[in-house]
């Protein structure tokens, strides 16, 4: 009889190392001592989490991943991964998501996977995926944890891959090179409006989320003939256009206001990638032009998504970014100058062209034999590096969940969002990590 993978995967095997992705080598550059690139999926089930289980599933599914169970480490010229020679370790949940990630842990695993009561989280630096690649992993896990302790047999689609099989080539494709073009993008943007506020003691963040029944939003989606990204990120930017109109008083001092919306390339592009594969368009509003109602915000968000998300338009944008890699003189400068460089333009350029992010990984869908286990899941980024916010969202069954980030103390984005929804007629539960907010 054929021996299975999973008895021989573990048997003398020689460590995967593997070079960056084209997106993934800015993120050890850009880290700083108080902040790192890290964000969350996570998966609250019905009943607690037995973790002799779930360390079971995690020996069985980790090394079918090893692009995401992976480690970060040191070249002469270029950060490279190496996959993880045991399984990751179950972690504690601390006092608040996203603890930042140094650069011991990173050199040991990039991935933290976290059993709390009912939930399983995974957090992720995100050289190593996008949200898209770590759903893969999270639903997979989640999957072989069901298997294990219920017996059910739950099939491989949905993005749940097999842990029995040997991990396909396509899956550690770079695809930013693959598909890059001959006719470089532009990269000047213009400055976004930042909101500030009062910096958290020792780092903590403040998670907010707002959750929405889905009949609710798609029926205001469908008056406006929108999608919910659209919708949503149109709501984002009235919040955020009210805020500035309260503390910037002299419309000509006003600076746009940009929300930067992560894009999944993979249908669009065809890719098996497990590596990150996004790249983004940012809607923008001139305000010193004067306000704007909901419509007009949101016929910019369509007219700027209908022209940036097609094949044509983002082959431009990727190629900008592969080319630069590529030139000679980046080849050969030594890593140390390398990251000085690149921290350099990630701070002079990279996250002051938008207010924020908004990520829609979209509606989370699983075998109907794991349904009745799962209760919800969640997307959490982390802060910027230089602003106080990020926004997360999915859809699972029948409701919406968008988690804001923050780390100052003051809500006011969640405030002024929350009053835009009660302004389109949508009320939304808020829950949140800090007591008697």
């Amino acid at each position: 009889m054929k021996k299975s993978y999973e008895k021989q995967k573990l048997k003398n095997r020689k460590l995967r190392w593997m070079r960056l992705d084209n997106a993934a080598k800015i993120y050890p550059a850009a880290r700083r001592q108080n902040w790192s690139n890290v964000y969350r999926v996570s998966v609250t089930f019905k009943e607690d989490i037995d973790k002799n289980i779930l360390e079971s599933a995690i020996k069985k599914t980790y090394v079918r991943f090893p692009s995401i169970c992976a480690r970060l480490k040191k070249g002469l010229f270029w950060y490279y991964l190496e996959e993880l020679s045991s399984p990751p370790e179950i972690m504690q949940e601390n006092s608040y998501p996203l603890t930042r990630m140094d650069k011991n842990e990173t050199r040991k695993s990039a991935v933290r996977i976290i059993a709390y009561k009912k939930r399983l989280a995974v957090e992720i630096f995100h050289s190593l995926t996008d949200g898209n690649g770590a759903m893969v992993f999270l639903k997979t896990l989640a999957a072989e944890y069901f298997v294990q302790k219920y017996g059910v047999k739950i099939p491989d689609e949905f993005g749940i891959l097999s842990r029995d099989d040997k991990p396909d080539e396509s899956e550690f494709e770079d695809s930013f090179l693959k598909y890059k073009g001959n006719v470089k993008a532009s990269r000047k943007e213009s400055i976004a409006w930042r909101l500030g506020g009062d910096n958290e003691p020792a780092g903590f963040l403040n998670n907010t989320c707002f959750k929405i029944p889905i009949s609710v939003l798609k029926e205001k989606v469908k008056e406006k003939n929108a999608s919910v990204t659209q919708y949503l990120c149109a709501v984002m930017m009235m919040a955020l256009q009210k805020l500035q109109k309260e503390r910037v008083k002299n419309v000509l001092k006003r600076k746009p206001i940009k929300v930067l919306v992560p894009v999944n390339l993979r249908k669009l592009l065809k890719s098996n990638t497990l590596r990150n594969f996004v790249y983004y368009t940012t809607p923008e509003m001139e305000t010193r032009l004067g306000e704007y109602d909901f419509d007009e915000i949101l016929k910019i968000i369509k007219c700027k998504m209908g022209q940036d998300i097609t094949q044509k338009q983002m082959i431009k944008k990727i190629t900008t970014n592969v080319q630069s890699e590529e030139t000679l003189i980046v080849k050969l400068m030594p890593l140390f100058i390398k990251n000085i460089v690149m921290k350099a333009i990630f701070d002079a350029v990279g996250e002051r062209t938008a207010c924020l992010s908004l990520s829609n990984l979209g509606k989370i869908e699983v075998p109907e034999s794991m349904r009745e286990f799962i209760e919800r899941f969640d997307f959490i980024l982390g802060v910027q590096a230089t602003a106080p916010y990020n926004c997360g969202v999915l859809s699972f069954n029948d409701t919406v969940y968008i988690n804001f980030i923050r780390n100052i103390k003051q809500p006011y984005l969640e405030k002024a969002f929350h009053d835009c929804l009660m302004d389109m007629g949508i009320v939304a539960t808020v829950e949140s990590n800090r007591i008697g907010e």
